[in-house]
């Protein structure tokens, strides 16, 4: 039988390569490392990627068993599915991997100007009632242009019609450079830039292929310069029911 909740949260906390700050003690608590994971955590110069929303920690860690010689952190709120790959990390000797869990809102707080060269947003919630809550939205894209070098790479991997369409238009709307693009990230495409998304596959992604439904990912550029602006369009709702998530509104478009 696995660990339950409690467990999991024990074993984090004295977890050398887990950092817990969540939103409701970040103002209390200083982190004294923002600016400085280099130096005080991984003992490198290497670059700095993140995974937010990282959920188990699946991408994190492969793509850190991938680029030995790249420092990656995932982040998310949710210690009980971090603890998967925390532990993974753990016994398996990845001085690469470290996992911080807080709320993405406050991002900012933990990293420094130019402290990160990457940012994966693997399946994200699309949060299609909210656009403030969406990870490529303008809101967050700020937050991230604080601690992203100039032009610093997004990449956004996701099963939802939606996140995809509205992070394209947020693409277009800013003029922001676009490195690529594919609604069916499995379905044929050989370019080079789509090998790397292609070779880690999580197992709620091996379920959502199952049942059919496409894989989409997208690699953008984010300048540090000029002012953002959300895309005024309607989109079309996700009809179908991802991984505990539905369209619960009577609506069928949101912007």
């Amino acid at each position: 039988m696995g660990k339950g909740k409690l467990a999991k949260f024990a074993d984090m906390e004295r977890y050398e390569n887990v950092f817990q700050y969540p939103f409701s003690v970040v103002d209390n608590v200083p982190f004294d490392m923002k600016g400085h994971w280099r130096e005080q955590y991984f003992h490198n110069d290497h670059p700095i990627v993140l995974e937010l929303g990282c959920g188990k920690g699946e991408y994190t860690v492969g793509l850190a068993k991938l680029f030995p010689d790249i420092n990656f952190i995932g982040v998310d709120i949710k210690g009980a599915r971090m603890w998967t790959g925390a532990t993974q990390a753990l016994n398996e000797g990845l001085k690469n991997v470290a996992f911080l869990r807080t709320n993405i809102e406050i991002i900012d707080r933990f990293f420094d100007k130019d402290e990160v060269q990457e940012i994966w947003l693997t399946f994200s919630d699309p949060q299609m009632k909210n656009p403030r809550k969406r990870l490529t939205s303008t809101y967050f894209l700020e937050r991230y242009r604080r601690f992203l070098v100039n032009e610093g790479i997004i990449h956004l991997k996701t099963d939802s019609n939606f996140l995809f369409t509205y992070t394209s238009f947020v693409v277009e709307k800013n003029n922001l450079p676009l490195m690529a693009h594919t609604n069916d990230l499995y379905g044929g495409a050989e370019q080079e830039v789509f090998l790397l998304p292609r070779s880690i596959q999580t197992y709620y992604e091996s379920m959502w292929i199952d049942r059919g439904l496409n894989i989409k990912y997208m690699k953008f550029q984010l300048p540090r310069e000029g002012k953002l602006e959300e895309p005024n369009i309607e989109i079309p709702l996700d009809e179908y029911r991802s991984y505990k998530r539905d369209k619960r509104s009577p609506k069928e478009t949101a912007v």
